[in-house]
């Protein structure tokens, strides 16, 4: 059923604050439309320090913004300013490029900011990659929420079964949280599906599984699900993207050029800026080739 188990390794961002990086790994680049999948937390911010993203640029890509503890305040080229809770869906556009930082807020920071959430680029069509770029935040009281058999699901992008979320993606997909208490059949109509375990231990085909590790099933296989006690699951995937897609640094791109591009224009200042600030994360050392 689980065509491939892994876990993420550990990527610093700055600052000290490290994350696991799920997606892209060697195990597998992908899944559906899902580039990136990057796990933060749970952490407790202490010695008056917080989370510190300096403004940074993005292209062809959307990214998505979902907590379980903790706040960050989200700002962008856009003029937008808005703090995202737990259960709530940051998405943004990046298209033909976007700016944005991700702080703690003032009022965190006094008592020891928290943090523990998941973070995940969706790869643009190809004939989005160039939109114009936007965002848009849509609070927990707008998701669908299922209960079944004790186990509460909350469907963050995309649809499954008769449900639907109001976050307006760009291609076939879906993304939900899943509060597992008991044993759940999972019905996808996706060619590609995964699962990562943010807390707890889950059963799938009579393995068991630890928080910290992603599976990747096997095309149309039917999958089940059992919680170990209680768990925390992550579920998502899509129809795949309409061809190759190269990633390097915050980019996305279906061409090498354009990446190279989006550097220069980064290196050279050309991006637009994010009004009340005044830093910034400059380009790696690294080049992209």
């Amino acid at each position: 059923m689980a065509e491939t188990r892994f876990s993420p390794r550990v990527h610093e961002l700055g600052d000290g604050f490290n994350v696991r990086r799920a997606l892209p790994s060697a195990h597998c680049r992908t899944v559906g439309p899902f580039v990136f999948f990057d796990h933060m937390g749970p952490a407790v911010f202490g010695d008056g320090r917080a989370l510190d993203v300096r403004p940074h640029p993005h292209i062809g890509l959307a990214t998505v913004t979902y907590l379980f503890d903790g706040e960050i305040l989200h700002r962008d080229s856009l003029g937008s300013e808005q703090p995202i809770r737990p259960g709530d869906v940051n998405w943004m556009t990046a298209g033909r490029g976007i700016v944005h930082s991700e702080r703690s807020p003032r009022s965190a920071r006094s008592g020891g900011a928290r943090l523990f959430g998941i973070q995940t680029w969706v790869g643009l069509p190809r004939s989005h990659e160039e939109a114009e770029p936007a965002f848009i935040h849509v609070p927990a009281s707008d998701l669908p929420r299922v209960e079944r058999d004790g186990s509460r699901m909350r469907l963050i992008l995309g649809q499954l079964g008769k449900e639907r979320s109001p976050v307006p993606t760009l291609s076939p997909m879906f993304y939900a949280d899943v509060e597992l208490r008991s044993k759940m059949a999972l019905e996808f109509a996706y060619r590609e599906r995964g699962a990562y375990i943010a807390s707890g231990a889950i059963e799938c085909a009579g393995e068991r599984h630890e928080a910290g590790e992603m599976l990747v099933f096997t095309p149309g296989a039917d999958v089940g699900l059992g919680a170990l006690g209680e768990a925390r699951v992550l579920l998502f995937g899509g129809e795949p993207l309409d061809g190759e897609r190269f990633l390097w640094w915050n980019f996305v791109s279906s061409r090498k050029e354009r990446i190279q591009r989006a550097a220069d224009d980064w290196e050279a200042g050309r991006f637009a800026r994010v009004p009340g600030e005044h830093e910034f994360i400059p380009l790696p050392e690294k080049k992209f080739t």
